[in-house]
């Protein structure tokens, strides 16, 4: 039974989200800044993906490093927690990329 007040319920809901999936993957191979994060992610909004981030922050997936220049640059990477939960997203993405290349070819 998933009961609302569980923790992990939330956690998964920001990872499932429409954009949590694509932070996650995003970051993968590499921290980013966050314009450089937004470019990386088509379609998304700034505001979304600030909101996204700020939650998948609080959840203990991304880190966030502001650096103290005018204006601040701030860098966003995974945690532990964070690749260990993207690393299925990222395969399951990798074999549906895999299986659908051959049909956009032919």
């Amino acid at each position: 039974m998933f009961h609302t007040d569980c923790p992990a319920r939330d956690v998964v809901d920001h990872v499932t989200s429409r954009w949590g999936v694509w932070v996650l993957i995003s970051l993968r191979g590499n921290d980013l800044r966050f314009y450089e994060l937004r470019e990386s992610i088509q379609g998304i909004s700034e505001k979304m993906l600030a909101q996204t981030l700020r939650a998948l922050v609080q959840d203990g997936l991304v880190w966030r490093e502001v650096e103290p220049t005018t204006p601040p640059q701030v860098t966003y990477g995974l945690t532990e927690f964070g690749r260990d939960v993207g690393e299925p997203l990222a395969e399951l993405f990798d074999r549906i990329t895999r299986q659908l290349s051959p049909r956009s070819a032919g």
